[in-house]
């Protein structure tokens, strides 16, 4: 049939506004300027690679971020930018950046929001010791809960020697007469942008979530202590860590002299000889072995005293908060090392770790045969490295904050690797070695197998992204998993409460009670406060 004249006219016109609309729906104005984004199969409009901190180099390098020159047309924002300067160290990490570089203060927004909505907020900030991660990493996506009916947001931050060097010259040049922290000052920059930004995505400045895991969640815990950015966020999410126990804050002094340390150690006696450093070439220096390790520091601008205090005074932000840990966050051979796993072998173990105190600690950690020995230097070994510090900082929050936090503990294992995986072993946090691999040594045994949900394992869980892991089979019960773990979660962003219809019901942290979360999600009475609070006097800062 042949059409009319008339008729094909309309239909173009029709085409030309269905791309015109799709444009507009791409295209957005911010405060630097324009931005085009990509639309989508799901709906969802992605915005990535972001700056919201002009480049971290030359006399910026160890300063707080800088503020983006504004450009002129379009940007395009359709590729992750750089990730920050970091050694690859974690098997598990999958970067979609575009290389790496110091000038990597990137950030990217996934919203489904229709013109005139102001949807809740999701910042996500990335773990990785604060070595390493980055916002293009696909388990921290941000699609699946765009779908929510969420805005969400992943950020990067500067890591490692750049990221969190402290020095007595860098505290005399700065304003504020700190130094240190910048990888922390990076993501408050972006809570910044956030405020001032986000209702352009169609997000409520006003309900602003942050969330983390690991050295994710210990920033979490660090930006709701810091004055700077309490009063940016209005509820928070940790998963594993805070900075309320092992990996807490150091004094000003001490982190100054690291860096002294530090440059002593690679030649270079002065601030002016470090900055003049490329920037792969400061990075190859930190691999040398016996060189400090940069920690956030109390350096009385971010942190005007320790984070402790902060919260025993309820000076932090009091806002909802959710927290929980995996069930084997670190491995036996945490406390056992490479001892064959026996009775005497743990009591033995204990005296060299508690000196004095063995016979109390094992009252907390008991155990009668090997299968329990097993399991109870696994549980010691998760509580001295991460579980004590989220427990802490939600006993603090609960106590002085005002506001409601729930607590969880995630026990759901890891299935089976996918059979093209081959000779690959799970490796630290979660990541996988491959015996074939170039360099990879001597063939390595075979590892032990995880005994529960191992540190960083519940991220694709709770973001919605299991299918962006393609290294394990997942399984109709994981699916399941991940379901409920992230309806918990995106109901927790759009109210303050985690609980919502067809889910298991979380009660308060208050009522001594925790959620456990695996196929059988369920909530039961938390016994492990006598553990923590014998641990109290090893990790608070008065």
């Amino acid at each position: 049939m042949k059409l009319k004249p008339q008729s094909s006219l309309f239909i173009i016109l029709l085409l030309t506004a269905f791309v015109a609309n799709a444009f507009a729906q791409t295209q957005i104005k911010i405060a630097n300027g324009s931005l085009e984004g990509v639309a989508e199969k799901s709906g969802v409009r992605s915005f990535k690679g972001i700056p919201f901190g002009a480049p971290a180099t030359g006399d910026n390098r160890w300063k707080p971020p800088q503020a983006v020159q504004n450009w002129s047309g379009v940007r395009k924002a359709d590729k992750f930018g750089a990730r920050c300067m970091q050694r690859n160290v974690f098997g598990d990490m999958n970067f979609r950046a575009n290389g790496m570089s110091e000038d990597c203060l990137f950030l990217n927004v996934w919203t489904s929001a229709k013109s005139g909505q102001k949807l809740p907020v999701l910042v996500y900030f990335y773990g990785g010791g604060f070595i390493a991660g980055d916002g293009s990493e696909p388990r921290y996506d941000g699609e699946s809960m765009a779908t929510k009916g969420i805005v969400a947001v992943t950020v990067n931050y500067r890591l490692g020697v750049f990221g969190f060097m402290a020095h007595p010259e860098l505290t005399k040049e700065s304003p504020n007469k700190a130094s240190g922290n910048y990888g922390l000052l990076d993501q408050h920059a972006a809570l910044k942008w956030v405020q001032q930004n986000i209702a352009a995505f169609g997000g409520d400045p006003k309900r602003v979530t942050i969330a983390g895991e690991s050295a994710g969640s210990i920033s979490v815990s660090a930006q709701m202590a810091s004055p700077l950015s309490k009063n940016l966020i209005a509820g928070a999410i940790g998963e594993s860590g805070s900075i309320l126990g092992a990996l807490s804050a150091v004094p000003l002094n001490e982190g100054e002299q690291s860096g002294v340390k530090f440059g002593q150690a690679i030649g270079k006696d002065s601030l002016a000889a470090l900055r003049a450093m490329p920037a792969d070439q400061l990075l190859e220096a930190t691999a040398k072995p016996g060189l400090p390790r940069f920690s956030p520091t109390v350096d009385g601008w971010f942190f005007p005293k320790s984070p402790f205090e902060i919260f025993a005074a309820g000076e932090q932000a009091r806002v909802p908060l959710l927290a929980g840990v995996n069930s084997a966050e670190s491995g036996y051979f945490g406390v056992l090392g490479r001892e064959t796993p026996t009775v005497e072998n743990y009591r033995k173990a204990l005296e060299r770790l508690y000196p004095g105190k063995a016979d109390e600690v094992f009252k907390l950690y008991p155990a009668t045969n090997e299968t329990e020995v097993l399991d109870a230097a696994q549980d010691l070994a998760s509580d001295r490295f991460i579980s004590y510090s989220t427990w802490k900082w939600t006993d603090l929050a609960t106590k002085t904050g005002g506001k409601a936090t729930y607590y969880y503990r995630y026990e759901r294992p890891r299935p089976a690797m996918r059979p093209e995986m081959g000779d690959a072993q799970p490796g630290l946090a979660g990541g996988v070695i491959r015996n074939s691999q170039p360099n990879a040594g001597p063939p390595r045994p075979p590892a032990p197998p995880a005994r529960g949900a191992v540190h960083s394992a519940e991220i694709e869980y709770a973001m919605g992204n299991l299918d962006s892991n393609k290294v394990y089979a997942w399984t109709p019960d994981d699916y399941k998993v991940s379901k409920v773990m992230q309806e918990y979660f995106a109901n927790f962003i759009k109210t303050g409460n985690p609980n919502g219809k067809g889910l298991p019901a979380w009660p308060k942290f208050v009522e001594g009670q925790r959620l456990i979360i695996d196929v059988n999600t369920r909530a039961e009475a938390d016994k492990t406060r006598p553990r923590y609070e014998f641990l109290d006097q090893f990790y608070v800062k008065k």
